[in-house]
Parts: structure tokens; sequence; C-alpha cells
């Protein structure tokens, strides 16, 4: 039968809060539960009154399915069948009930299933937001109130009314061995105390299970905390204009990203569970040398530990500047080596080999000196923070020996003391390498949070919406523009091109030809007028739209190193290796591909390298054939091609650009004889348009172009001519000479 005889145990009142070294189970177990009951409905109650007047009821199919939801309703149930449990236990083995465990056991069921309700809330109805992969402040603040009131329950380690109190250390081992206690009283204390070596470790940085699943359960955060950083920081590079990327150092960008990344997970894991420990064992220890010993042994810890982490504050400080110029030294050493790397045509052609080895070579020594001060000055720190361990350890060690003396120890005494302070300081000694490794953390990443601070300087509007394309209409209105202050590029260009027209822009260079290409594809935003699509502004719509519909040859092919297969798929992913092939086959590339051993599975090499020029634009032409868009731009797309090749090619894009509407940058006027408008260029000026015929006649700045391409094609070919004849002289045979001799 089960008694129940008051609110709290015989002897206990709730108005004794700390009893013999801890907090009384009466206390404890009636302020947690209702903390967290009056916690959960009353914040929990205006959660339900937000999602049901706010929030919406999401259909079955858009909840998404997840192992973690299950294991949180998992564990919230077990939880409340341990409240209910703990109630089991204590009638079974007393037969008596107090009052506060009925307390505990009701409220604390009460509240997590009212933890249960509002997680399954969130999970079917959604406020009027967007909607996050998180919970609500509500239950994050429920879990750690209630993580925060079980480790609370630690305060009474010490107190003898609770469940833990157990006499299993060094000191009781020896003290056992020394005053005659029987076996069955040391063999469970020796059990019991290689237990909690098995969960600590059993030393010489043999890491125990706690260690060993702290480690396990480690591996998903880390993972996690990588990948978002990484594919954050990989979108938002891919974010910033060109202009960002025409001037980067992609060495010192990729080391950057490295040591970044890297130095998060080091930070995350020392401050977790290595700062937190040590400032916690710190505390313990002087707690525990104050209660157990005497307030001599806690001052002596006390100061060694002020002494250690002040000194070691200060001299990291110090020493942070030779870190952060280290870093500075490594970055411009490997954006050397990469730039050399990625140039060595050039480095070969002006046989500047040794050059290029002295010049890396003098940026390791640069990098050496900042690592030399780095690693003197940690030398300094460590033997600093040595002598004071030393100093405490001697000090505490002589004045427990002197009480051993005196009677007041047992020899036990002493060799916890021993034990404890050397596993006390051996986490401390770590401490100032935790500390160091924490702030070459943040220096790490100062560079990658940096290029996060890099503004993108073409932005989608607030309210952008996608490219409505009908025609293909495209106009140019008094638009502006100047890569740099003080220098514009064009100065009030104006033109329209008509749905299905070829529009070519021809000039000297530098007269802004292909900035116009650039501005259409908004690469940079113009800085006066505006360029429409259709009568839409593209500065109002959105990127991907616009460029989703327009096709890029461009002047410079850039590959990846990857196989020529991908090079043109990359036009369209989602496209068939049929219609990789017919791409390459209007791009008059496909007979010379299947020439190759590996046919379109040939690696093309570091930025296309291994393929010609003109083989690379006719990649880049197939490419631009394969995603069929509906606006074509050539910039310059046959300048590395022979004649015989820039013939078939134009007559491949003649048929892709057919009924598209088509701008063509242009430097041989011959591929541009057939365009509908011919607009030249001048020093960002549109000084002439017209058809070919009509440029011709007027005998201006594009008559004059015409002319003087002509007469450097004349005598090309009037020097290929003689070059053949002198040629067919020597292949000759010398018969009439020799005939004549003999005659």
């Amino acid at each position: 039968m089960v008694e129940m005889k008051s609110y709290c145990e015989a002897g206990v009142s709730m108005q004794q809060v700390w009893v013999e070294g801890g907090l009384t189970l009466c206390f404890y177990f009636t302020l947690v539960p209702s903390v967290l009951l009056t916690l959960s409905f009353l914040f929990g109650t205006f959660l339900c009154i937000c999602y049901s007047r706010y929030g919406t009821a999401m259909e079955p199919k858009f909840i998404p399915r997840s192992r973690l939801y299950q294991v949180q309703v998992g564990l919230s149930v077990l939880l409340v069948l341990q409240a209910l449990g703990w109630m089991v236990f204590r009638i079974a083995r007393s037969g008596e009930l107090p009052g506060y465990v009925v307390v505990y056991g009701c409220l604390s069921m009460l509240g997590w299933i009212w933890a249960v309700a509002l997680l399954r809330l969130e999970r079917r109805r959604v406020l009027v937001r967007d909607r996050t992969r998180g919970h609500s402040t509500v239950l994050l603040l429920y879990w750690a109130v209630a993580f925060a009131a079980e480790n609370l329950a630690f305060v009474s380690w010490m107190s003898p009314q609770w469940w833990w109190t157990l006499e299993t250390s060094d000191q009781q081992v020896m003290n056992q061995l020394t005053d005659g206690s029987s076996w069955k009283t040391l063999a469970t204390t020796v059990c019991i105390y290689g237990l909690l070596k098995f969960l600590q470790g059993g030393g010489a940085g043999a890491s125990g299970f706690v260690s060993n699943m702290r480690s396990f359960l480690w591996i998903r955060v880390q993972q996690y905390t990588n990948r978002v950083v990484q594919v954050r920081l990989f979108a938002h590079l891919h974010s910033l204009s060109l202009r960002w990327h025409l001037g980067r150092r992609t060495g010192d960008v990729l080391r950057s990203i490295d040591r970044g990344t890297s130095s998060i997970n080091s930070l995350l894991s020392y401050i977790v569970f290595s700062i937190f420990p040590t400032i916690a064992d710190i505390v313990i220890a002087i707690v525990y040398f104050i209660s157990n010993f005497n307030a001599w042994f806690g001052l002596i810890v006390f100061v060694c530990m002020a002494l250690y982490l002040t000194l070691t504050i200060v001299i990291t400080e110090w020493r942070t500047k030779y870190r952060r110029d280290m870093n500075t030294q490594d970055n411009n050493a490997k954006s050397k080596a990469v730039d050399s790397l990625l140039n060595f045509e050039t480095v070969k052609y002006y046989n500047a080999e040794s050059y290029e080895v002295g010049h890396f070579e003098n940026a390791i020594l640069k990098y050496q000196v900042s690592e030399w001060k780095t690693n003197a000055s940690l030398a300094l720190l460590n033997q600093t923070q040595n002598l004071i361990i030393g100093l405490g350890l001697l000090t505490g060690s002589l004045l427990c020996a002197y009480f051993v003396t005196e009677g007041k120890f047992q020899v036990g005494d002493y060799v916890l003391f021993g034990t404890y302070i050397i596993q006390l300081y051996t986490p401390l000694n770590w401490f100032g390498t935790y500390y160091r490794m924490i702030q070459n953390s943040f220096i790490d990443m100062e560079s990658m949070f940096k290029l996060f601070t890099e503004e993108e300087e073409v932005k989608d509007d607030v309210n952008a919406g996608n490219l409505d394309y009908r025609q293909g209409h495209i106009e140019f209105e008094n638009v502006f523009f100047s890569y740099m202050q003080g220098k514009e590029i064009l100065k009030d260009v104006s033109f329209t091109v008509l749905p299905g027209q070829t529009v070519a822009l021809v000039g000297q260079s530098g007269s802004g030809k292909s900035t116009i290409i650039r501005l259409l594809f908004r690469f940079y935003n113009v800085q006066g007028g505006c360029v429409k699509i259709d009568g839409q502004d593209i500065s109002k719509v959105k990127q991907a739209s616009l460029r989703a519909h327009i096709g890029v040859v461009p002047q410079d092919t850039v590959l990846f190193n990857d196989s020529i297969r991908h090079n043109i798929r990359y036009g369209r992913v989602t496209a068939s290796d049929q219609e990789v092939e017919e791409a390459a086959i209007a791009a008059d590339i496909h007979d010379k591909i299947i020439t190759f051993p590996e046919g379109y599975e040939t690696q093309v090499g570091e930025r296309g390298l291994k393929l010609s020029g003109g083989e690379k634009q006719r990649v880049a032409i197939a490419r631009t054939i394969l995603k069929a868009p509906q606006i074509i731009l050539l910039d310059e797309a046959t300048s590395a091609l022979d004649t015989q090749t820039e013939r078939n090619i134009q007559a491949s894009l003649a048929k892709v650009c057919a009924n598209r509407t088509t701008i063509v940058v242009a430097h041989r006027l011959s591929t541009v004889i057939g365009a509908d408008v011919i607009l030249v260029l001048r020093d960002g000026q549109i000084v002439e348009r017209g058809r070919h015929e009509e440029l011709l006649a007027k005998g201006g700045l594009y008559s004059d172009m015409w002319l003087k391409q002509q007469q450097a094609q004349d005598s090309d070919s009037a020097s290929d001519t003689e070059t053949k004849d002198r040629k067919s002289e020597k292949l000759q045979p010398q018969t009439s000479t020799a005939g004549h001799k003999g005659h």
C-alpha cells in the first residue's frame, strides 16, 4: 500500500534549500517542473494563438519527412515515461510517495506532453512568412531551460542525498588499501573507479567512451558547418560582378576559403569541447580543494589559474600581429605560385623560369620571416605557462607534504592532490593552446569573412520579375557607361535592333563594342539611359530570366578542365549525347573530335589549353547552339579561325541566327557584309550606321576601314603567291643548265 506522509521527506522542509553540500531533493524537484510547465504553458499558449490566427495548415504532401523530428518526439515521450517511472520506482523501493515526487511526475509529464503538442503544431501549420528549418523561440527556450535544469543537479555532487554520491577516487582506493577495508568494499570501489576511467579514457592520449561518442556526434555538426559556409561563400562569389572577378587573385581567394572553413570547425570544437570544460574544471577544482583540504590549496589553484590565464591572453594578443602578417605573406606566396603556373606558356616564351623561381623564393623567405616571429613568440608563451604551472605544483606539493608529516592529511590525500592537480594542469596547459588556436582561427577567418562583405554590384531589384520575352526587340536609349570614374567608354549610345535582325558592331579596339555586349547581358549596370528588351528595362527584371534568353560566344573562350562532351553540354545540361553531337556538327567540330583517341571524352586540360584557339572557339559556338537562345551575341566569334573554317562556321551561324535577334561584334568586316544594320563606333559613340553598301557609298570611317582591310588582304595574298612561286622554283630540276654545260 502506498503511503503519503508529507510533501517532503521526514526531517526535510521546503524552507531548506541547501543541506549537506547540495540542493534538497524536495526543493529541486519542485522548482524544476514548476518552471518548465509555467514556461511551456505561458509562452506555448501564446504561440498556439499566433498559429491559429495568422498561420495556415499545410497540405500533408508538403510536410517534410524528417528522422530528426521522429527522434525529437521519441525523446520527449521517453522523458514523459521517465517521470512516470520515477514515481513507480519510489513506490517499489520504499512504499512511500512524498508529495514532491507526485508534483514532479505530474508537472513533468504535462510539460513534455505540451512540448510534443507544440512540436506537432509547428510541423503542420506555417505562419505567413518564409518557412524555416528551425524551431520557434518558445520550444528552443523550453529545451534550453530543461537542459540547464538537468545540469543544475550537478552542483549537488558532494551531497549524500543524491544517488551518485560514491567515494570513487584515487584517494579512496589508496586509503581503503591501507586501512584494512573488506574485499567486497575494496572490489566495489575499484570496479566503479575502473568504470569511470573507461568513460574518461585510460590516459596517455587514449580517448574514453564519452570522448569517442562526442567525436562521433560532432562529425555531422562539422560536415554541416563546412557545407553551409563553403556553399554560401561559393554562391556569393558567383553573385559578384565581373569587375570584381577581373581583379581577383585566384590563389589568394582559394587559400582564404580553405583556411576560413577549417578555422570555423576548429573554433567551434575548441569553444564547446575545450574552453568551457576547462573553465568548469578550474571552478570545480577551487571549490573542491577549499572544501576537502583547506583554503590555502584553493588560493594556490586560484592564483595559478589567474596568472596563467592573464599572461596567456596578454601574450597571445601581443603576438596576433605576427600571425596576421604570416597569413598575408602566405597568401602572397600562394598567389604568385598559382599565377605563375596559369601563365606557364608566357614563362616559357620569355625563358623566365629562373626569374619566376626566384620571385617565388623571395615570397617564401618573407613568409618564413613572419613565421619565425610567430613561432618564437609562441615559444615565449609556452615557457611562461610552464613556469607558472611548475611553481603552482611545487608550492601545492610542499604544503600537502607538510600537512602529511603533521598528521593532518593521509598519504592518499597527497596522492589525490598530485593526481588531481596534474589532471587539472593538463587541460589548463592546453588552454593556452586552445586560446591561441581560437585567436588564430579568428585571424584566419578574417580573409574569408572579408569575401562575404564584398558587395554585389549587379543586384536584382526587390520586386524584380521575370523577363516577358515576346519578339526580341532590343533598344539602347542614351546609354552612358564607364569602367572607372573620369573615363567614359560609352557616350549617349542609342540604337534599336528589330526582332530577327542582325546588327553588327564594328570599330577600332577600345571603341566600346564588347562593352555593349556586356551591358546587354547585364554584367554591369548602365550609368545613364537604359537598355530594353521588348519594352522592358533589363535592370528591372531578374538576371537569371534575362540570361536564359541570351546566348554568347565570347572572344576569349575558356573551357572547364573536363571532357569535350561536358563543355558542349554546359550550354544545356539536360541535353542528350545525340543533341551534343548535333551541336558539334553544326559548329563544324564533330569530325575533328572523332579523330581524337577518346573522342568526346577527351580532356581539354586547364582552361582548355590542350585544344587550339580555333577548336576552343568552335566548342563555345557548339555550346551556344545547344542552348538555342532567342537572342545571340557574337563577340568576334570567328577571330581565331582560319578562312575555310570561318566560312563553314559562318554558314552554320547563319542557320542558327535565322529568325533570331543577333548582335555581332566583328573585327573582320568581310564577316558582316550581310548584316541588316552595321553600327560604326569610335570613342564610345556611334558615328555611322547603315548597310554595307550604304556605308561604302558614304566614304566615311567604315569605307576607310574596308579599304585598309582589303589592301592588307591583297598584300597577304600576294605574299603567299610569291612564297609559293619560290618554293616551286626550288623544286624544279636544273635540266637546261646541265644540258648546256654538257654541250
